[in-house]
């Protein structure tokens, strides 16, 4: 089945599990953050408009097509420069789809524990040093290992990009799975002052949690990125290049630009919205070191700020 095949069948089951009962459907991701955000508008827009949301866990390429087709209402976090060519396809060109003026500052880049920085592994350029990997070997087949993302989030096949520019693809076993084990690997190499090298993000509850170094590498050069779209070119991987650094890091809410002509108002809402780094921060220490449901958090923080929302509210 090609991408686009699969792309348009994902679309229609996600659209399928949908209850016509729910006046607007907000996409969810899967990383910490993303969750908590989802449900503190479920809750904010039941609250202030009397609106009833589904949240319904997609993709982030399942949930822009849902925008564009007018089956998903919001998006709580676009992430950018990961989601530029979709947001140049959507929000750009198509106009199907609009993000909110309001961003909150991030970062992105690899990362490694105390351990490995202290073994040697503090710049990007030494993960090309078979030498210094080695130490990041756990199962004994001669070659270090790290986690690069979720196997769904745009930013892991950049970041595989990037490994293969950088050329420590062909040091390193890149490995992708579920941020649940992603971070209980780091967890665990902390608990044990063992090297470990990952990808990480900023905010997240990780550099509350323990001692992370960030990898030096190259400044950002738009010169040295160009990454394209599997739509763009069956061999996108390989022809696309990321040598450097991550640019400035920020994300927003989306919605879909339909949403102006069925709920005005939830759009003032939606371009008000603010959230701070440090907020970000223990939203996804709640959910991943807490272990508390998203929707509860979401119904406690809703009432913790509620003034502010009334304000994000106001016509």
């Amino acid at each position: 089945m090609s991408w686009s095949a699969k792309l348009a069948t994902a679309l229609l089951l996600f659209s399928c599990s949908i209850s016509q009962a729910n006046e607007l459907v907000i996409a969810m991701p899967n990383w910490f953050s993303g969750r908590a955000s989802a449900n503190i508008l479920k809750v904010a827009l039941k609250n202030e408009f009397g609106l009833e949301a589904k949240v319904a866990e997609a993709g982030t390429l399942t949930a822009f097509a849902g925008l564009d087709a007018g089956t998903v209402d919001i998006h709580p976090e676009v992430w950018l420069p990961n989601l530029d060519n979709l947001v140049k396809k959507y929000v750009t060109d198509a106009k199907t789809v609009a993000l909110s003026p309001v961003g909150v500052e991030a970062w992105q880049g690899m990362c490694a524990t105390r351990a490995a920085a202290d073994a040697g592994i503090s710049d990007i350029a030494d993960l090309n040093d078979p030498k210094k990997t080695a130490v990041l070997d756990t199962n004994d087949d001669g070659r270090g290992e790290i986690w690069i993302g979720a196997p769904a989030w745009s930013s892991t096949a950049i970041e595989r990009i990037r490994a293969n520019s950088y050329g420590y693809g062909k040091t390193v076993t890149l490995l992708d799975m579920q941020e649940d084990v992603g971070m209980a690997a780091v967890d665990a190499a902390a608990a044990t002052a063992s090297p470990l090298v990952f990808a990480c993000y900023a905010p997240h509850a990780v550099f509350k949690l323990h001692d992370i170094v960030r990898l030096s590498e190259p400044s950002y050069d738009p010169a040295k990125w160009n990454i394209l779209l599997p739509s763009e070119d069956p061999l996108w991987e390989q022809s696309s290049t990321a040598a450097s650094a991550w640019d400035t890091a920020r994300y927003h809410i989306a919605y879909a630009t339909s949403l102006r002509d069925k709920h005005p108002e939830v759009v003032e809402f939606l371009d008000r919205v603010t959230f701070t780094p440090e907020e970000a921060t223990e939203m996804s220490y709640a959910l991943q070191v807490e272990r508390q449901d998203p929707y509860d958090f979401a119904k406690q923080w809703v009432s913790k700020n509620a003034a502010r929302i009334k304000e994000w509210a106001k016509p």
